[in-house]
Protein backbone atom coordinates (compact mmCIF):
# COMPACT_ATOMS: atom_id res chain seq x y z
CA UNK A 1 0.00 0.00 0.00
CA UNK A 2 1.33 3.62 -0.72
CA UNK A 3 -0.16 7.17 0.67
CA UNK A 4 -1.40 9.61 -1.27
CA UNK A 5 -0.07 12.83 -0.80
CA UNK A 6 -0.57 16.67 -2.08
CA UNK A 7 1.78 19.42 -1.21
CA UNK A 8 2.32 22.51 -2.28
CA UNK A 9 5.53 25.29 -1.93
CA UNK A 10 7.42 28.53 -3.60
CA UNK A 11 9.89 28.92 -6.01
CA UNK A 12 11.68 32.40 -5.55
CA UNK A 13 12.16 34.23 -9.20
CA UNK A 14 16.07 34.80 -9.33
CA UNK A 15 17.24 38.16 -7.92
CA UNK A 16 20.00 40.43 -7.63
CA UNK A 17 21.28 40.18 -3.73
CA UNK A 18 21.72 43.46 -2.19
CA UNK A 19 25.33 44.65 -1.54
CA UNK A 20 24.06 45.50 2.63
CA UNK A 21 20.68 44.72 3.77
CA UNK A 22 19.98 46.45 7.35
CA UNK A 23 19.59 44.00 10.13
CA UNK A 24 16.06 45.01 10.48
CA UNK A 25 14.82 44.62 7.25
CA UNK A 26 12.55 47.15 5.41
CA UNK A 27 10.21 44.88 3.99
CA UNK A 28 7.64 46.74 5.70
CA UNK A 29 8.81 49.89 3.95
CA UNK A 30 6.08 50.49 1.34
CA UNK A 31 8.71 51.54 -1.36
CA UNK A 32 11.08 48.03 -0.91
CA UNK A 33 11.65 46.39 -4.71
CA UNK A 34 10.03 42.72 -4.31
CA UNK A 35 10.56 39.87 -6.33
CA UNK A 36 7.61 37.58 -7.46
CA UNK A 37 8.17 34.38 -6.03
CA UNK A 38 6.24 31.82 -8.93
CA UNK A 39 5.04 28.78 -8.85
CA UNK A 40 3.04 28.43 -5.56
CA UNK A 41 -0.69 29.42 -6.85
CA UNK A 42 -2.50 25.87 -6.65
CA UNK A 43 -3.04 24.59 -10.36
CA UNK A 44 -6.37 24.67 -11.13
CA UNK A 45 -7.83 26.22 -8.28
CA UNK A 46 -10.56 28.26 -9.91
CA UNK A 47 -11.38 25.70 -11.95
CA UNK A 48 -11.71 22.74 -8.84
CA UNK A 49 -12.37 24.92 -5.76
CA UNK A 50 -14.47 27.95 -5.35
CA UNK A 51 -13.62 30.72 -2.64
CA UNK A 52 -15.40 31.31 0.13
CA UNK A 53 -13.87 34.22 2.12
CA UNK A 54 -10.84 35.28 4.03
CA UNK A 55 -8.77 33.57 6.15
CA UNK A 56 -9.12 35.19 9.80
CA UNK A 57 -6.27 37.73 10.78
CA UNK A 58 -5.51 35.56 13.99
CA UNK A 59 -5.41 32.26 12.36
CA UNK A 60 -1.75 31.16 13.46
CA UNK A 61 -0.07 29.07 11.09
CA UNK A 62 3.57 27.45 10.33
CA UNK A 63 5.86 27.84 7.16
CA UNK A 64 9.38 26.08 6.46
CA UNK A 65 11.84 28.76 4.06
CA UNK A 66 13.83 26.96 1.89
CA UNK A 67 17.12 28.25 0.82
CA UNK A 68 19.31 27.80 -2.49
CA UNK A 69 22.19 25.88 -1.87
CA UNK A 70 25.64 28.03 -2.74
CA UNK A 71 26.75 26.60 -6.13
CA UNK A 72 23.64 24.73 -7.08
CA UNK A 73 25.73 23.02 -9.83
CA UNK A 74 29.05 21.67 -8.34
CA UNK A 75 26.33 20.03 -5.46
CA UNK A 76 25.29 18.01 -8.33
CA UNK A 77 28.86 17.49 -9.72
CA UNK A 78 30.01 16.38 -6.07
CA UNK A 79 27.20 14.00 -5.80
CA UNK A 80 27.74 12.39 -8.94
CA UNK A 81 31.38 11.33 -7.89
CA UNK A 82 30.54 10.67 -4.59
CA UNK A 83 27.30 8.16 -5.56
CA UNK A 84 29.28 6.67 -8.57
CA UNK A 85 31.65 3.28 -8.47
CA UNK A 86 33.60 4.53 -11.26
CA UNK A 87 34.76 7.78 -9.64
CA UNK A 88 37.57 7.93 -6.99
CA UNK A 89 35.64 10.00 -4.83
CA UNK A 90 33.07 7.05 -4.35
CA UNK A 91 31.86 6.94 -0.74
CA UNK A 92 34.17 10.13 0.16
CA UNK A 93 30.49 11.33 1.87
CA UNK A 94 30.43 14.87 3.64
CA UNK A 95 29.96 15.44 6.99
CA UNK A 96 26.78 17.47 7.89
CA UNK A 97 29.31 20.39 8.90
CA UNK A 98 31.44 20.14 5.94
CA UNK A 99 28.03 20.11 3.96
CA UNK A 100 27.08 23.55 5.36
CA UNK A 101 30.27 24.87 4.66
CA UNK A 102 30.59 23.88 1.21
CA UNK A 103 27.14 24.27 0.09
CA UNK A 104 24.83 25.88 2.93
CA UNK A 105 24.12 29.89 3.24
CA UNK A 106 26.47 31.57 5.46
CA UNK A 107 25.30 32.33 8.77
CA UNK A 108 25.01 36.21 7.36
CA UNK A 109 22.72 35.47 5.06
CA UNK A 110 20.61 32.86 7.46
CA UNK A 111 20.63 36.31 9.47
CA UNK A 112 19.24 38.34 6.98
CA UNK A 113 16.60 36.18 5.92
CA UNK A 114 16.16 35.75 9.73
CA UNK A 115 16.02 39.79 9.94
CA UNK A 116 13.79 39.98 7.68
CA UNK A 117 11.24 37.31 9.18
CA UNK A 118 11.29 39.22 12.76
CA UNK A 119 10.49 42.21 11.14
CA UNK A 120 7.39 40.90 9.85
CA UNK A 121 6.29 39.38 13.14
CA UNK A 122 7.07 36.14 12.35
CA UNK A 123 8.99 33.70 15.22
CA UNK A 124 11.71 32.43 14.01
CA UNK A 125 11.93 28.49 14.83
CA UNK A 126 14.76 25.94 13.93
CA UNK A 127 17.63 26.67 11.03
CA UNK A 128 18.25 23.26 10.18
CA UNK A 129 21.47 21.63 9.22
CA UNK A 130 23.05 22.58 6.21
CA UNK A 131 21.72 26.21 6.39
CA UNK A 132 19.24 25.77 4.14
CA UNK A 133 15.73 25.63 5.67
CA UNK A 134 14.21 28.15 8.44
CA UNK A 135 11.25 27.56 10.40
CA UNK A 136 8.97 30.03 11.27
CA UNK A 137 5.27 30.61 11.96
CA UNK A 138 3.33 33.66 13.09
CA UNK A 139 -0.43 34.72 12.08
CA UNK A 140 -2.01 35.19 8.45
CA UNK A 141 -2.12 38.52 8.71
CA UNK A 142 1.86 38.49 9.54
CA UNK A 143 2.32 36.02 6.45
CA UNK A 144 0.28 38.15 4.33
CA UNK A 145 2.99 41.52 4.99
CA UNK A 146 5.61 39.05 4.88
CA UNK A 147 5.18 37.48 1.36
CA UNK A 148 2.88 40.14 0.04
CA UNK A 149 0.27 38.29 -0.81
CA UNK A 150 -3.99 37.73 0.24
CA UNK A 151 -4.51 33.51 2.31
CA UNK A 152 -8.35 33.42 0.96
CA UNK A 153 -10.51 30.39 2.17
CA UNK A 154 -11.87 27.62 -0.19
CA UNK A 155 -14.36 24.65 -0.80
CA UNK A 156 -13.29 21.86 -3.09
CA UNK A 157 -15.45 21.36 -6.12
CA UNK A 158 -15.00 17.39 -6.00
CA UNK A 159 -14.60 16.41 -1.91
CA UNK A 160 -16.19 19.35 -0.33
CA UNK A 161 -13.17 19.77 1.96
CA UNK A 162 -12.69 23.34 3.32
CA UNK A 163 -8.72 24.46 2.77
CA UNK A 164 -7.02 27.90 2.77
CA UNK A 165 -4.64 28.79 0.64
CA UNK A 166 -2.58 32.38 -0.81
CA UNK A 167 -4.75 34.20 -3.98
CA UNK A 168 -2.13 35.49 -5.63
CA UNK A 169 1.64 34.53 -6.19
CA UNK A 170 3.70 35.45 -3.34
CA UNK A 171 6.41 38.23 -3.77
CA UNK A 172 9.60 39.48 -1.45
CA UNK A 173 12.18 41.68 -1.76
CA UNK A 174 15.02 41.29 -3.82
CA UNK A 175 17.17 40.87 -1.28
CA UNK A 176 15.79 37.89 0.06
CA UNK A 177 14.06 36.81 -2.84
CA UNK A 178 17.26 35.72 -4.31
CA UNK A 179 18.32 33.64 -0.92
CA UNK A 180 14.91 31.71 -1.36
CA UNK A 181 13.86 28.34 -2.98
CA UNK A 182 11.20 27.47 -1.51
CA UNK A 183 8.19 28.29 1.20
CA UNK A 184 6.10 25.56 2.43
CA UNK A 185 2.70 26.05 4.46
CA UNK A 186 0.89 29.04 2.50
CA UNK A 187 -1.57 26.78 1.85
CA UNK A 188 -3.43 23.55 3.79
CA UNK A 189 -4.95 21.65 1.01
CA UNK A 190 -2.89 18.62 1.17
CA UNK A 191 -4.16 15.92 2.87
CA UNK A 192 -2.24 12.85 3.69
CA UNK A 193 -3.76 9.37 3.27
CA UNK A 194 -3.09 5.93 2.77
CA UNK A 195 -4.61 2.70 0.27
CA UNK A 196 -4.40 0.02 2.50
CA UNK A 197 -5.15 -3.27 0.76
CA UNK A 198 -5.76 -6.11 3.04
CA UNK A 199 -6.49 -9.88 2.17
CA UNK A 200 -6.12 -13.03 3.68
CA UNK A 201 -4.88 -15.77 1.63
CA UNK A 202 -3.76 -19.58 3.08
CA UNK A 203 -0.03 -18.92 3.34
CA UNK A 204 2.09 -19.96 6.26
CA UNK A 205 2.12 -16.33 8.24
CA UNK A 206 -0.88 -15.73 10.79
CA UNK A 207 -3.45 -13.49 8.75
CA UNK A 208 -2.76 -15.25 5.37
CA UNK A 209 0.39 -13.71 4.37
CA UNK A 210 4.24 -14.04 4.06
CA UNK A 211 6.55 -14.28 7.14
CA UNK A 212 10.24 -13.08 7.86
CA UNK A 213 11.43 -16.72 6.59
CA UNK A 214 9.98 -16.60 3.30
CA UNK A 215 10.53 -13.27 2.57
CA UNK A 216 14.19 -13.80 3.53
CA UNK A 217 14.17 -16.92 1.92
CA UNK A 218 13.13 -15.70 -1.48
CA UNK A 219 15.32 -13.08 -1.22
CA UNK A 220 18.28 -15.32 -0.50
CA UNK A 221 19.45 -13.43 2.66
CA UNK A 222 22.05 -14.91 4.52
CA UNK A 223 21.62 -15.49 8.32
CA UNK A 224 24.74 -14.18 8.90
CA UNK A 225 23.90 -10.38 8.51
CA UNK A 226 20.87 -9.14 10.72
CA UNK A 227 21.53 -5.12 10.73
CA UNK A 228 23.18 -5.58 13.67
CA UNK A 229 24.48 -2.40 14.64
CA UNK A 230 22.64 -0.72 11.75
CA UNK A 231 20.28 2.56 11.55
CA UNK A 232 17.23 2.87 9.84
CA UNK A 233 14.42 5.85 9.62
CA UNK A 234 10.97 5.59 8.48
CA UNK A 235 8.91 8.68 7.43
CA UNK A 236 5.53 8.72 8.89
CA UNK A 237 2.81 10.87 9.26
CA UNK A 238 0.78 8.88 11.82
CA UNK A 239 1.66 6.49 14.68
CA UNK A 240 1.94 2.71 15.69
CA UNK A 241 1.09 1.31 18.73
CA UNK A 242 4.24 -0.61 20.44
CA UNK A 243 2.41 -3.47 21.68
CA UNK A 244 1.28 -4.19 18.26
CA UNK A 245 5.18 -4.81 17.27
CA UNK A 246 5.74 -6.14 20.28
CA UNK A 247 3.36 -9.19 19.11
CA UNK A 248 4.60 -9.26 15.86
CA UNK A 249 8.57 -9.69 17.06
CA UNK A 250 7.63 -12.29 20.15
CA UNK A 251 5.48 -14.33 17.24
CA UNK A 252 8.56 -14.89 15.16
CA UNK A 253 11.37 -14.80 17.62
CA UNK A 254 12.93 -12.01 16.35
CA UNK A 255 14.22 -9.99 19.40
CA UNK A 256 14.23 -6.81 17.10
CA UNK A 257 14.94 -3.40 19.64
CA UNK A 258 12.21 -1.35 20.40
CA UNK A 259 11.57 1.14 17.44
CA UNK A 260 12.46 5.20 18.42
CA UNK A 261 10.23 7.96 18.41
CA UNK A 262 11.27 11.29 17.01
CA UNK A 263 8.66 13.61 16.36
CA UNK A 264 8.40 16.55 13.92
CA UNK A 265 6.58 20.07 14.89
CA UNK A 266 5.35 18.09 17.62
CA UNK A 267 4.59 15.04 15.44
CA UNK A 268 1.53 13.50 14.23
CA UNK A 269 -1.17 13.83 16.79
CA UNK A 270 -3.48 11.00 17.52
CA UNK A 271 -3.41 7.54 15.80
CA UNK A 272 -5.59 7.48 12.94
CA UNK A 273 -5.93 5.32 10.06
CA UNK A 274 -2.40 5.12 8.56
CA UNK A 275 -1.57 3.31 12.05
CA UNK A 276 -1.55 0.07 9.52
CA UNK A 277 1.05 1.78 7.33
CA UNK A 278 2.97 2.61 10.00
CA UNK A 279 3.33 -0.71 11.67
CA UNK A 280 3.73 -2.51 8.09
CA UNK A 281 6.64 -0.68 7.86
CA UNK A 282 8.41 -1.27 11.27
CA UNK A 283 7.21 -5.23 10.67
CA UNK A 284 8.54 -5.39 7.41
CA UNK A 285 12.31 -3.98 8.22
CA UNK A 286 12.16 -6.50 11.51
CA UNK A 287 11.20 -9.30 9.17
CA UNK A 288 14.72 -8.86 7.23
CA UNK A 289 16.69 -6.91 9.37
CA UNK A 290 15.70 -7.86 12.61
CA UNK A 291 18.67 -5.78 14.44
CA UNK A 292 18.74 -3.10 13.13
CA UNK A 293 17.80 0.07 15.00
CA UNK A 294 14.39 1.22 13.82
CA UNK A 295 13.47 5.38 14.43
CA UNK A 296 10.05 6.67 13.49
CA UNK A 297 9.95 10.03 12.21
CA UNK A 298 6.48 10.96 12.46
CA UNK A 299 5.15 14.64 11.25
CA UNK A 300 1.92 16.46 10.94
CA UNK A 301 -0.27 15.88 7.87
CA UNK A 302 1.17 19.11 6.48
CA UNK A 303 3.02 20.61 3.47
CA UNK A 304 5.38 22.28 5.94
CA UNK A 305 5.46 18.93 8.04
CA UNK A 306 6.51 16.94 5.11
CA UNK A 307 9.98 19.52 4.34
CA UNK A 308 10.43 19.48 7.98
CA UNK A 309 10.30 15.80 8.12
CA UNK A 310 12.83 14.71 5.88
CA UNK A 311 15.02 17.64 6.96
CA UNK A 312 14.62 15.94 10.62
CA UNK A 313 16.00 12.63 8.78
CA UNK A 314 18.63 14.31 7.04
CA UNK A 315 20.02 16.42 10.41
CA UNK A 316 19.72 13.00 12.09
CA UNK A 317 22.41 11.18 10.16
CA UNK A 318 20.67 8.00 9.94
CA UNK A 319 22.21 6.12 6.55
CA UNK A 320 18.79 4.78 5.32
CA UNK A 321 14.76 5.66 5.10
CA UNK A 322 11.72 4.16 4.01
CA UNK A 323 8.94 5.96 2.17
CA UNK A 324 5.61 4.58 1.49
CA UNK A 325 3.53 8.16 1.11
CA UNK A 326 3.58 10.35 -1.47
CA UNK A 327 1.57 11.52 -4.65
CA UNK A 328 1.20 11.96 -8.31
CA UNK A 329 3.69 14.63 -9.47
CA UNK A 330 0.70 16.09 -11.27
CA UNK A 331 -0.54 16.65 -7.73
CA UNK A 332 1.95 18.51 -6.79
CA UNK A 333 3.30 22.14 -7.48
CA UNK A 334 6.75 22.06 -8.69
CA UNK A 335 8.21 24.83 -6.41
CA UNK A 336 7.46 21.82 -3.59
CA UNK A 337 8.75 19.01 -5.55
CA UNK A 338 12.14 21.36 -5.86
CA UNK A 339 11.77 21.68 -1.73
CA UNK A 340 11.68 17.90 -1.16
CA UNK A 341 14.58 17.28 -3.80
CA UNK A 342 16.94 19.68 -2.36
CA UNK A 343 16.80 18.00 1.07
CA UNK A 344 17.43 14.80 -0.86
CA UNK A 345 20.09 16.26 -2.63
CA UNK A 346 21.79 17.29 0.61
CA UNK A 347 21.22 13.69 1.75
CA UNK A 348 22.70 12.29 -1.12
CA UNK A 349 25.89 14.36 -0.42
CA UNK A 350 25.78 13.19 3.27
CA UNK A 351 25.66 9.18 2.40
CA UNK A 352 22.44 8.63 3.04
CA UNK A 353 20.11 6.28 0.94
CA UNK A 354 16.04 6.92 0.31
CA UNK A 355 13.89 3.80 -0.59
CA UNK A 356 10.15 5.18 -1.76
CA UNK A 357 7.22 3.15 -2.23
CA UNK A 358 5.98 3.87 -6.04
CA UNK A 359 2.89 3.57 -5.86
CA UNK A 360 -0.35 0.87 -6.14
CA UNK A 361 -2.12 2.82 -9.08
CA UNK A 362 0.53 1.50 -12.01
CA UNK A 363 0.81 3.55 -14.37
CA UNK A 364 -2.20 5.77 -14.04
CA UNK A 365 -0.85 6.76 -10.73
CA UNK A 366 -3.37 10.43 -10.47
CA UNK A 367 -6.01 7.79 -11.63
CA UNK A 368 -7.29 9.95 -14.11
CA UNK A 369 -6.45 7.93 -17.14
CA UNK A 370 -3.13 9.44 -18.18
CA UNK A 371 0.31 7.60 -17.65
CA UNK A 372 1.90 9.85 -14.14
CA UNK A 373 4.01 8.64 -11.62
CA UNK A 374 4.64 9.22 -7.66
CA UNK A 375 6.43 11.54 -6.22
CA UNK A 376 9.08 10.91 -3.98
CA UNK A 377 9.69 7.86 -6.12
CA UNK A 378 10.38 9.74 -9.08
CA UNK A 379 12.84 12.26 -7.17
CA UNK A 380 16.59 11.95 -8.68
CA UNK A 381 18.01 11.33 -5.56
CA UNK A 382 15.54 8.50 -4.32
CA UNK A 383 15.47 4.43 -5.21
CA UNK A 384 12.15 4.04 -6.56
CA UNK A 385 10.73 1.22 -5.20
CA UNK A 386 7.66 -0.94 -7.33
CA UNK A 387 6.12 -3.90 -7.25
CA UNK A 388 5.77 -7.99 -7.41
CA UNK A 389 4.15 -11.25 -6.91
CA UNK A 390 6.90 -13.65 -5.11
CA UNK A 391 6.32 -17.09 -5.36
CA UNK A 392 8.72 -18.93 -2.79
CA UNK A 393 9.11 -22.97 -2.83
CA UNK A 394 8.05 -25.37 0.01
CA UNK A 395 11.80 -24.67 1.56
CA UNK A 396 11.32 -20.80 1.38
CA UNK A 397 13.43 -20.88 -1.44
CA UNK A 398 12.60 -18.08 -4.82
CA UNK A 399 10.83 -19.82 -7.18
CA UNK A 400 9.28 -17.11 -9.82
CA UNK A 401 8.30 -13.56 -9.72
CA UNK A 402 5.65 -11.60 -11.99
CA UNK A 403 4.95 -7.46 -12.23
CA UNK A 404 2.39 -6.90 -10.00
CA UNK A 405 -0.71 -4.73 -11.50
CA UNK A 406 -0.33 -2.17 -9.17
CA UNK A 407 3.01 -1.11 -9.01
CA UNK A 408 3.33 2.17 -10.34
CA UNK A 409 6.26 2.96 -13.14
CA UNK A 410 6.39 5.49 -15.93
CA UNK A 411 8.01 8.63 -17.03
CA UNK A 412 8.56 11.28 -15.27
CA UNK A 413 7.00 14.84 -16.30
CA UNK A 414 9.38 17.06 -14.12
CA UNK A 415 12.47 15.24 -14.02
CA UNK A 416 15.08 14.69 -17.03
CA UNK A 417 16.67 11.50 -17.11
CA UNK A 418 19.42 11.09 -14.55
CA UNK A 419 23.13 10.05 -16.25
CA UNK A 420 23.22 7.02 -14.42
CA UNK A 421 20.05 6.30 -16.02
CA UNK A 422 20.72 6.99 -19.54
CA UNK A 423 21.92 3.27 -20.23
CA UNK A 424 18.67 1.95 -20.26
CA UNK A 425 16.83 4.55 -21.95
CA UNK A 426 13.79 4.07 -23.46
CA UNK A 427 12.16 5.93 -26.14
CA UNK A 428 8.88 5.74 -24.43
CA UNK A 429 10.34 7.92 -21.30
CA UNK A 430 10.82 10.65 -23.95
CA UNK A 431 14.40 11.71 -22.21
CA UNK A 432 12.55 12.07 -18.57
CA UNK A 433 13.54 9.88 -15.53
CA UNK A 434 11.78 6.61 -15.64
CA UNK A 435 10.10 4.28 -12.92
CA UNK A 436 10.94 2.35 -10.55
CA UNK A 437 14.64 1.48 -9.94
CA UNK A 438 13.80 -1.47 -8.61
CA UNK A 439 11.03 -3.44 -7.02
CA UNK A 440 9.97 -6.28 -4.38
CA UNK A 441 6.86 -8.23 -2.98
CA UNK A 442 3.95 -5.85 -3.13
CA UNK A 443 0.86 -8.59 -4.29
CA UNK A 444 -1.54 -8.01 -1.82
CA UNK A 445 -3.36 -11.96 -2.01
CA UNK A 446 -0.61 -13.17 -0.62
CA UNK A 447 0.69 -10.03 1.24
CA UNK A 448 2.88 -9.53 4.23
CA UNK A 449 1.54 -11.01 7.85
CA UNK A 450 1.72 -8.26 9.97
CA UNK A 451 0.10 -7.63 13.55
CA UNK A 452 -1.75 -3.72 13.32
CA UNK A 453 -4.39 -3.07 15.19
CA UNK A 454 -4.89 -5.66 17.42
CA UNK A 455 -5.32 -8.57 14.97
CA UNK A 456 -3.24 -10.42 12.58
CA UNK A 457 -3.89 -9.81 8.86
CA UNK A 458 -2.05 -10.19 5.51
CA UNK A 459 -0.99 -6.24 4.06
CA UNK A 460 0.28 -5.65 0.17
CA UNK A 461 1.53 -2.53 -2.07
CA UNK A 462 4.77 -1.17 -2.75
CA UNK A 463 4.47 0.08 0.70
CA UNK A 464 5.98 -3.40 1.58
CA UNK A 465 8.24 -3.13 -0.85
CA UNK A 466 10.03 0.13 0.12
CA UNK A 467 11.10 -1.03 3.25
CA UNK A 468 11.70 -4.74 1.98
CA UNK A 469 14.64 -2.45 0.08
CA UNK A 470 15.56 -0.13 3.26
CA UNK A 471 16.05 -4.13 5.23
CA UNK A 472 18.64 -4.61 2.43
CA UNK A 473 20.26 -1.40 2.33
CA UNK A 474 20.99 -1.88 6.27
CA UNK A 475 22.10 -5.41 6.01
CA UNK A 476 24.36 -4.26 3.12
CA UNK A 477 25.73 -1.65 5.15
CA UNK A 478 26.12 -4.00 8.01
CA UNK A 479 28.35 -6.38 5.47
CA UNK A 480 30.11 -2.80 3.82
CA UNK A 481 31.33 -2.30 7.73
CA UNK A 482 32.86 -5.62 8.31
CA UNK A 483 34.94 -4.90 4.73
CA UNK A 484 36.02 -1.52 5.79
CA UNK A 485 34.16 0.24 3.02
CA UNK A 486 31.53 2.90 3.10
CA UNK A 487 28.10 2.74 3.23
CA UNK A 488 25.62 2.50 0.15
CA UNK A 489 24.42 5.71 0.75
CA UNK A 490 22.01 7.18 -2.23
CA UNK A 491 22.31 3.39 -4.36
CA UNK A 492 20.99 4.30 -7.57
CA UNK A 493 24.12 5.16 -9.78
CA UNK A 494 25.67 1.75 -8.03
CA UNK A 495 22.81 -0.33 -8.58
CA UNK A 496 22.60 0.74 -12.41
CA UNK A 497 26.68 0.17 -12.74
CA UNK A 498 25.07 -3.93 -12.02
CA UNK A 499 23.81 -4.06 -15.35
CA UNK A 500 20.93 -6.36 -13.54
CA UNK A 501 23.45 -8.66 -11.62
CA UNK A 502 22.69 -10.02 -8.58
CA UNK A 503 18.93 -9.02 -9.48
CA UNK A 504 15.81 -11.01 -9.99
CA UNK A 505 14.79 -10.17 -13.49
CA UNK A 506 11.15 -9.97 -14.01
CA UNK A 507 9.88 -10.33 -17.28
CA UNK A 508 6.16 -11.33 -17.21
CA UNK A 509 3.19 -8.88 -15.66
CA UNK A 510 1.86 -5.37 -16.27
CA UNK A 511 1.19 -1.94 -14.47
CA UNK A 512 -1.27 -1.40 -17.22
CA UNK A 513 0.33 0.79 -20.12
CA UNK A 514 3.43 -1.12 -19.67
CA UNK A 515 4.72 -4.87 -19.27
CA UNK A 516 7.89 -6.23 -17.74
CA UNK A 517 10.66 -7.35 -20.14
CA UNK A 518 14.42 -8.41 -20.29
CA UNK A 519 16.44 -6.03 -18.36
CA UNK A 520 15.37 -2.77 -16.95
CA UNK A 521 11.40 -2.30 -17.75
CA UNK A 522 8.60 0.65 -16.38
CA UNK A 523 6.85 -2.02 -14.51
CA UNK A 524 9.65 -3.70 -12.05
CA UNK A 525 12.91 -1.71 -12.80
CA UNK A 526 15.90 -4.23 -12.50
CA UNK A 527 13.84 -5.93 -10.54
CA UNK A 528 13.85 -7.46 -6.50
CA UNK A 529 17.08 -8.28 -5.31
CA UNK A 530 19.12 -11.69 -4.57
CA UNK A 531 21.12 -10.11 -1.43
CA UNK A 532 24.09 -12.15 -1.46
CA UNK A 533 24.88 -12.15 -5.10
CA UNK A 534 24.05 -8.27 -5.14
CA UNK A 535 25.82 -7.11 -2.28
CA UNK A 536 28.92 -9.20 -3.59
CA UNK A 537 28.32 -7.38 -6.65
CA UNK A 538 28.03 -4.09 -5.32
CA UNK A 539 30.91 -4.75 -3.12
CA UNK A 540 33.10 -5.33 -5.75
Amino acid sequence: MTSRLKLVGLVAVPALLAAAVPSAYAAAQPHTTRAAIAGDVLKGLNHDAARTGAVSAAKHISVAISLTPRNNKGLDTFIANVTSPRSSSYGHYLTKAQFAARFGRTDAEVKRVKDYLRAQGLTVGKVHSGNLLVDASGTAAQLEKAFGTKLATWKDAKSGRAFYANATAPTLPTGIAGLVSDVTGLNNRAQLHHQATDTVAPRNGPGGGYTPAQLKGGYNVSGTYTGSGQKIALLEFDGFAQSNITKYDTNYSLGSPTPTVSKVDGGSGALGDGQVEVELDIEVLHAIAPKANVTVFEGPNSDAGEVDTYQAIVDSGIPTTSISWGASESQRTTSNINAVDAVFKAGAAEGLGFYAASGDDGSDDAGNGTTTVDYPASDPYVTGVGGTKLTVTSANAFSKEVAWSGGGGGKSSVFKIPSWQTAVQKSAGGGYRQVPDVSAHANPSPGVSIYSQGTWTSVGGTSAAAPEWAAFGALYNQQAAASGKANLGFANPALYTTSGTGFHDITSGSNGAYSAATGWDFTTGWGSYNAATLATKLLG
